[in-house]
C-alpha cells in the first residue's frame, strides 16, 4: 500500500518470480493517511512498476470493515487522486479505481471516468 513498504527481499522475491515466467499485479487499498497524497500514489505505482516489474493494477476504495472508518477516504476523493495520477503516469502504470462489492459481488471500477456524480 505504500512505496516505503518494498524491500530488497521483495525485489528478490518478485524478480524470481518474474523470472519463473509469471505476470506480477499489484491490488493496494486507498488508506487515508497513507498512501491518499498524489506523491504517495505516484512513488507507489513507479517502485512497482519500475523497480519491482509488477503491474499496478487495482487501488481499492476502503472497505467498510469494522475499525477502518478512520482509514477511508471519500470516494470522491479517490476519484481525484486517481485523475491527478493519470496525468502524471504512462497507462501501463495506472490502477483501476475499484469499489470490492459486498457478499462476492465483485470488483467495480468507480474512477472518475466510470462514474458521474
Amino acid at each position: 500500500n505504500h512505496a516505503r513498504e518494498i524491500t530488497g527481499a521483495t525485489e528478490v522475491a518478485c524478480r524470481t518470480l518474474r523470472q519463473a515466467g509469471f505476470v506480477l499485479l499489484n491490488q493496494s487499498v486507498l488508506l487515508k493517511g497513507v498512501n491518499d497524497s498524489i506523491e504517495a500514489l505516484e512513488e507507489l505505482c513507479r517502485e512497482l512498476m519500475y523497480r519491482l516489474g509488477v503491474k499496478p493494477y487495482y487501488l481499492h476504495h476502503g472497505d467498510l470493515a469494522r475499525g477502518m472508518a478512520h482509514r477511508r477516504t471519500t470516494i470522491a476523493q479517490g476519484q481525484a487522486l486517481t485523475e491527478a495520477l493519470r496525468a502524471r503516469l504512462s497507462g501501463i502504470c495506472n490502477p483501476v479505481y475499484v469499489l470490492d462489492l459486498p457478499e462476492g459481488g465483485g470488483k467495480v471500477p468507480i474512477g472518475p471516468c466510470h462514474v458521474e456524480g
